[in-house]
């Protein structure tokens, strides 16, 4: 099913991350960590239909994205950076497999802290992120997305590295099996895997060889 909505705000997150709310169809659903996919409701772009993760939780009033702009090619997230207040997206039925399960550790690269964004706020909304820890890998500072609110949800929980700048206050190694045999203190819990293919291969590769079974990995296949 196809709903046109209208854009009522767009915020800059970072250097190439921009928030867009728009208006939520009414009985519109989905669960925290779930996507959709969204095209651009113009002439000639409303076939490209590309996923995007809902940012937002359930109750809210709007639909919010969070997502990186890419300037190096005239692609869809290109086209978004241009649009504005009013313009349209065609937005149609959830689908995804991240969502939460229970406890555990949440693995995120760049863009890959979206579908992880909205199951933390909604965690955090109920009081429940006790017992959960966040590693957030970006190349450098300026790229970590809503990394204030982020330390402010989850405190000593949360692990942020920047494997590309040397310079700052942050952790800077890669979230590899050396990184993960040092920071996990119990691989008996969930672990909610989100980021570049490569990187998420080889972070369910490594777990697995930790012993974590196939059923407390979660992620998008």
């Amino acid at each position: 099913m196809e709903n046109i909505v209208q854009i009522i705000s767009i915020k800059d997150i970072t250097h190439n991350v921009k928030r867009f709310r728009v208006t939520k169809p009414a009985g519109y659903h989905f669960n925290a960590g779930q996507a959709t996919e969204l095209s651009i409701n113009a002439p000639g772009w409303k076939e490209e239909k590309r996923p995007f993760t809902f940012t937002s939780l359930n109750n809210d009033s709007f639909l919010e994205f969070t997502i990186k702009i890419y300037n190096d090619h005239q692609g869809v997230t290109n086209h978004l950076d241009m649009l504005q207040k009013g313009d349209e997206l065609i937005l149609r039925d959830v689908w995804g497999a991240i969502e939460y399960k229970g406890p555990g550790y949440f693995i995120a690269g760049g863009a890959g802290i979206t579908p992880m964004l909205a199951i933390l706020r909604q965690l955090h909304q109920y009081g429940q992120l006790e017992g959960n820890k966040l590693f957030f890998s970006n190349q450098t500072d300026q790229d970590i997305i809503l990394h204030d609110e982020l330390q402010d949800m989850l405190c000593q929980n949360v692990i942020f590295t920047t494997t590309r700048q040397n310079d700052v206050a942050h952790d800077h190694r890669r979230i590899d099996a050396a990184f993960l045999q040092a920071e996990v203190k119990n691989f008996d819990k969930h672990f909610y895997v989100c980021g570049p293919d490569q990187m998420v291969s080889a972070i369910n590769e490594a777990l697995k060889l930790e012993g974590v079974t196939p059923d407390y990995l979660v992620f998008e296949q």
